[in-house]
């Protein structure tokens, strides 16, 4: 895992959701509809890092979304753990920044930790 020290100070780490709660629980009334299985990820599969608040479906799928819309990313695998540190492995073509990891992971409403 690539510790960029960074702690979590939003609320979404301790009160659910990091959508705000507007995801419904489990069933994600954004719409979305992606079909992301949450792959259970490993550190040999790319780079890793520890996100926290994401507790949902909703949240996986927001956190994939915007790292797969970063330049040379290949695949992004999540092993949501809700209430705990989920892990993230981001395969690219190139290595990633801590800075533009941590934006998209931001964008998405959740932190590294």
């Amino acid at each position: 895992m690539q510790d960029l020290g960074i702690t979590d100070v939003s609320a979404a780490a301790t009160s659910g959701c990091g959508c705000g709660g507007a995801c419904g629980g489990h069933g994600g009334a954004h719409g979305h509809g992606h079909a992301h299985g949450a792959a259970h990820a490993t550190a040999a599969d790319g780079q890793s890092f520890a996100v926290a608040g994401m507790t949902c479906e909703h949240c996986v799928a927001s956190v994939t979304e915007e790292l797969s819309a970063l330049d040379g990313v290949d695949a992004v695998a999540v092993d949501l753990k809700p209430g705990a540190l989920s892990t993230v492995v981001v395969s690219a073509s190139r290595p990633l920044g801590g800075d533009e990891v941590r934006a998209a992971v931001e964008e998405a409403g959740y932190t590294l930790a």
